[in-house]
């Protein structure tokens, strides 16, 4: 006699149903060659009966795992849990299970991250480089055989698909705004230049001074609030101090902005400043802060979409095509003005 509460078989579905093994086999791979009228009929014994299909003896006859890993630098950056979010609604849709690990930026953990995720035999990667030019992980990427996206980031000198912001386009605009307001000394103050984004956002900014005619400072100091404290009471005190700063992240946007409001530097009255991301408090704050702003959840959207249009062998609009070089899904970004920069927002 059947023990109470264990899960049924594919063989007691098969007798509820009055159909062979081979057919519920088939409906609970996609219903191939089974009639939609049959197909019907088992499902819903299927759904009556609660059964589940054992994954990891699926596993090992090849199935699918129904798993797609994602390798983010950090949960807790409010840009890639937003995109995680919209990948796992996708995942979701899909059926599937995203598992989510953070790699803080650096190469090696992430190459740790990738090889448990492949361990545990994902059906497909997304993944935020910690370093675009790593030919270990070039080398690791090539050698898979799971459809892969790279996500914010590409990987160099490899056929992996991107979907990125125009990080270029997005800096040069913000840059340009500062200009069309009158600012003449405009610093650009970041960190982390090896990023691929950091190092887009930094040559849109140099295109824009140079167009201007302007000298382009940059003060590549900046990892946590010390360090832009100092960077920044170290330019008030100079023979030539900015009267605007583009940030070329949200964190060292919101450092940049607690550091004037302790020093008491009226924003935009003395110093203007104009943040490369948005993040939750920037309007809410006093002065609101201006950013560009990246259509965070579409990326991690798309991103998904294409590695599941891969693994489900579909054309879509952003399928991958037959090329020798990778496929590259570029979004654009939008500057959103607020009071920081001397504009005044809407409705206010």
């Amino acid at each position: 006699m059947k023990k109470r509460g264990t899960p049924p078989t594919v063989s007691e579905v098969a007798r509820a149903a009055g159909v062979g093994t081979t057919t519920v086999s088939r409906v609970i791979n996609g219903g191939d060659r089974v009639s939609p009228k049959t197909l019907e009929h088992v499902q819903r014994v299927i759904d009556a009966m609660g059964y589940r299909p054992n994954q990891a003896a699926r596993v090992l006859k090849g199935h699918r795992t129904k798993t797609i890993g994602l390798v983010i630098p950090s949960i807790a950056d409010p840009f890639f849990s937003s995109c995680a979010e919209a990948a796992q609604a996708v995942a979701q849709a899909n059926d599937s299970l995203l598992i989510v690990t953070a790699s803080h930026n650096d190469p090696h953990s992430e190459l740790e991250n990738l090889n448990i995720l492949i361990s545990h035999r994902v059906d497909g990667l997304i993944v935020a480089p910690a370093n675009s030019q790593s030919e270990a992980l070039q080398d690791l990427l090539r050698r898979l055989s799971v459809p892969v996206i790279a996500v914010d980031r590409p990987v160099a000198d490899s056929l992996v698909p991107a979907v990125l912001s125009d990080n270029f386009k997005g800096a040069r605009f913000a840059t340009q705004h500062l200009i069309d307001h009158g600012y003449k000394r405009i610093v650009c103050l970041t960190g982390e230049t090896t990023l691929f984004t950091i190092h887009e956002r930094m040559r849109g900014y140099r295109a824009a001074m140079e167009a201007a005619g302007m000298p382009a400072t940059l003060n590549t100091s900046v990892k946590d609030y010390r360090s832009a404290e100092y960077a920044i009471q170290s330019m008030l005190s100079g023979p030539n101090p900015p009267d605007a700063i583009f940030t070329l992240k949200n964190s060292t946007t919101i450092y940049a902005f607690e550091v004037l409001l302790k020093l008491n530097v009226p924003i935009p009255k003395a110093m203007a400043l104009l943040g490369f991301d948005d993040f939750e408090l920037a309007s809410t704050v006093r002065p609101s802060i201006s950013v560009i702003q990246q259509p965070v959840e579409e990326i991690g959207r798309v991103a998904a979409e294409l590695l599941f249009e891969q693994l489900l062998g579909k054309r879509g609009a952003h399928a991958p095509q037959k090329a020798k070089r990778p496929r590259m899904v570029t979004l654009e970004t939008r500057l959103i003005q607020r009071s920081s920069c001397g504009c005044t927002p809407a409705g206010s």
